[in-house]
């Protein structure tokens, strides 16, 4: 929050700065260690405008303490009228007023700094030249520099010949009136901005303004923003604004008003600058306008009484203004599409600077000025009534006093063929509420397909009969009261309406428009006995259309049915088409999209979201914008455990006799993958016990005698009807390590006609392979 001293409050300075002028130290002449910049550099100052001023240290260096202060040209700081403008504190923590030489900005407490800011508030025009001067405390030296980097010398900007004067004056002194046009030149494009420029929805909001007196303020740098103009920063709605300005009466004199322009720039061959038009006398002799750049926080453009009377009692002729955005303090947001945050508690209006913020479109680290977003033209097209300043400004407004407009200038390019344009439609509006009017041309050829031709209609504000202000009588007429009953019951009769003066001419001539008017009207075009008798046609229902064509019906009613007893014949209900202004859609205004959630799983496959909100409210337009999105997201594949099969029956036990063991094995069927768990064991070995076997002599009579047993075994088994083949190879080991299993099969090779199937069985073996370890 800034804070600033005003020079009726501000203690007496008793010489105190000049001592500080003189306690200079040593000087480093042309040393360029340390610089004092005014923001935008610029060589002259716009009396009463506010400015960034920078006291700033190349690195490495750095300053402990300082001084900055603004003298009058040839001034040596002696008295406290030798100071030119006021210092405005930006950062308590790091500047403030000095104790016995208030005009001075000193440290808030000695450390190490490379960077300070203040704002300067140019003094009023007629101060002359300005010497802004800077001192640098660094390990006890004192750097004071007359001539150099830490000195700015700034001269007052010399106003053009019937220029507006840089503050309004408290009186005017011109006679009759003044008409003004002004005009709005939109250049924030991607071209002149591209940093962050917001393509999709880019515009101008509604221009909304007035001429009024210096007893009315719209808006202005240092004030806090009415409710209207939150209305018009944050959401580019004039209406709130609007009602304000008429609640102000007497103090306003015309309401100013323009379409907002979608997208926000572009060619003037394509589309013309919008204008509007006012008047001003010299009781409301100031112009205050402001538009919303969209999308943005609560960022404008505009003019704040703006003053079109001049010192020699004249009217301006011509103010061209260019024109940086400033904030309305209402929304803290520092980009383009920043999500709404309301700034509590709310901050005073602002112009925006280069050095805001970092993550600002407009953001410099050098400082240097904003380059304009939009330029008005204010520019006085008649004068009336007596006038105070009876010399001319120039050959070109006396055309302007005594002729009537001049014809529009034709810009058709000289390739493009068309018709003649039609006559002019019928207003939109019968009341003095504004409407539309619109004429049609047709384009009957196009020599040059890479000239583009213009747009075929025309549209032009109007309003109904009597309200306009251009009308040769001046007078503002009220709308017509409903018509009266006919005068008559059946057939041809008369009936009248009536309306009266809301506004008479400010040269005091008569009115001379009508304010009663009659016609004839028809209750039953037959008057015989089978006629019915039927009332007069009620007022026609609204337009069924807000925009475009649609249609609109009234009705009346029997008052008396034949006399005969016949049905009434005579048409109830009447039905005709009608035309509203052209269709128009607001693009909705969102938030950013928020960031995209979580996936909804945590390991594959999932889906993850993202939302938006509507930044506009809704009866702004329509709006068919997605307010959600939805993508697919990977995350790392999950684990898949080892699977395996289940155990195969127990083996039969590897001895015909004393003790063995016996084996059963499960199959891999699939191997673990991602970090899965692994694979159990495949086989399984347990003891198996048989008969005692007999003990003989050597092991080579037992081996005989198993090789005898099994011998006849297969001798019985042939003899049963089955004759073996040999018994097969061993597999492959199922693992090289670790414990593997073999198999072997024996099939039958001949089965006689006695044979048992049983006995002709096919039969395993199995044994274990590869048991050491891995």
């Amino acid at each position: 929050m800034r804070k600033s001293i005003p020079a009726e409050r501000a203690p007496k300075s008793d010489g105190y700065c000049s001592r500080i002028l003189r306690a200079q130290g040593t000087k480093r002449e042309g040393y360029q260690e340390f610089r004092l910049r005014v923001e935008g550099d610029p060589e002259n100052y716009q009396p009463s405008s506010t400015y960034r001023v920078t006291l700033i240290a190349s690195h490495p260096a750095y300053f402990r303490g300082f001084t900055v202060i603004a003298l009058k040209e040839g001034k040596d700081g002696d008295k406290d009228e030798d100071y030119a403008g006021n210092f405005q504190i930006i950062d308590e923590e790091d500047t403030q007023f000095m104790t016995n030489c208030p005009p001075a900005v000193t440290e808030s407490t000695p450390r190490r700094r490379t960077r300070i800011q203040v704002f300067w508030t140019a003094p009023p025009s007629g101060s002359g030249c300005v010497i802004l001067k800077a001192s640098i405390v660094q390990k006890k030296i004192i750097y004071f520099q007359d001539e150099g980097s830490l000195t700015k010398r700034m001269c007052e900007k010399e106003p053009l010949f019937g220029e507006a004067t840089d503050k309004p004056l408290l009186d005017c002194c011109a006679c009759g009136t003044a008409k003004y046009r002004v005009t709005f030149y939109g250049n924030w494009s991607e071209k002149i901005h591209p940093k962050d420029y917001p393509r999709r929805a880019n515009h101008w909001s509604a221009l909304i303004g007035a001429s009024h007196s210096r007893n009315y303020v719209l808006w202005e740098y240092g004030g806090y923003s009415s409710d209207g103009v939150k209305q018009v920063a944050e959401l580019g709605s004039p209406v709130k604004t609007e009602e304000e300005i008429r609640q102000k009466g007497d103090d306003v004199l015309t309401v100013i008003k323009m379409k907002a322009q979608w997208p926000a720039w572009q060619p003037l061959n394509v589309r013309a600058a919008p204008s509007a038009e006012f008047s001003v006398d010299r009781a409301r002799h100031l112009m205050s306008f402001l538009t919303m750049m969209g999308p943005s926080p609560d960022w404008n453009v505009g003019l704040s009484a703006e003053d079109l009377c001049t010192k020699e009692c004249g009217w301006v002729q011509k103010v061209i203004q260019d024109l940086i955005p400033w904030d309305a303090g209402t929304d803290s947001g520092v980009s383009y599409e920043s999500p709404n945050k309301a700034t509590i508690p709310q901050e005073k209006i602002r112009p925006l600077t280069s050095l805001d913020h970092p993550q600002s479109p407009f953001y410099d680290p050098e400082g240097g000025a904003i380059t304009p977003v939009a330029r008005v033209v204010v520019e006085r097209i008649a004068r009336k009534g007596e006038q105070c300043n009876i010399v001319p400004d120039n050959v070109d407004d006396i055309v302007a006093d005594i002729a009537p407009e001049e014809k529009e200038e034709d810009d058709t390019p000289e390739t493009c063929i068309y018709s003649n344009w039609s006559p002019w439609s019928a207003c939109s509006s019968a009341t003095c509420e504004k409407g539309k009017r619109m004429r049609q041309r047709m384009l009957k050829a196009q020599l040059d397909l890479s000239v583009p031709c213009p747009h075929t209609q025309d549209f032009q504000p109007c309003m109904g009969p009597g309200c306009s202000d251009e009308d040769a009588s001046t007078c503002m007429m009220s709308e017509w009261i409903t018509w009266s009953p006919c005068s008559a019951s059946c057939g041809v009769g008369m009936r009248s309406r009536e309306r009266y003066v809301k506004q008479f001419p400010e040269d005091g001539s008569i009115c001379t428009l009508p304010t009663e008017e009659t016609e004839t009207c028809t209750v039953n075009e037959e008057c015989s006995p089978n006629s019915c008798l039927v009332t007069e046609w009620g007022e026609w229902d609204p337009c069924s259309a807000t925009c475009g064509q649609g249609m609109k019906r009234r009705e009346r009613m029997v008052k008396t049915v034949p006399s005969d007893g016949s049905a009434c014949e005579a048409e109830m209900v009447k039905v005709e088409k009608c035309m509203m202004p052209e269709c128009h859609t607001i693009p909705c205004l969102l938030t950013p999209w928020s960031d995209w959630s979580d996936c909804s799983v945590t390991c594959g496959k999932g889906a993850r979201t993202r939302s938006r909100q509507f930044k506009s409210p809704l009866e702004l337009g329509e709006c068919a914008e997605d307010l959600e999105q939805v993508e697919k997201c990977m995350l790392p594949e999950c684990p898949m455990d080892c699977v395996v099969s289940e155990w195969t029956e127990w083996s039969e036990c590897n001895k015909s006799c004393g003790k063995g063991h016996m084996l059963r094995t499960r199959m891999v069927k699939m191997e673990p993958q991602f970090g899965g768990n692994p694979c159990p064991e495949t086989v399984q070995r347990k003891k198996c016990k048989l008969r005692k076997c007999n003990n003989s002599k050597s092991g080579s009579a037992n081996s005989d005698e198993r090789r005898r047993r099994k011998e006849a075994r297969e001798k019985r088994r042939n003899k049963q009807g089955c004759k073996m083949k040999p018994w097969s190879t061993w597999t492959e080991c199922t693992k090289l390590c670790g414990g593997g299993i073999q198999e072997r099969l024996i099939t039958a090779k001949k089965r006689f006609k006695s044979s048992q199937l049983s006995s002709c069985k096919e039969r395993k073996e199995i044994r274990a392979c590869n048991v050491h370890p891995c």
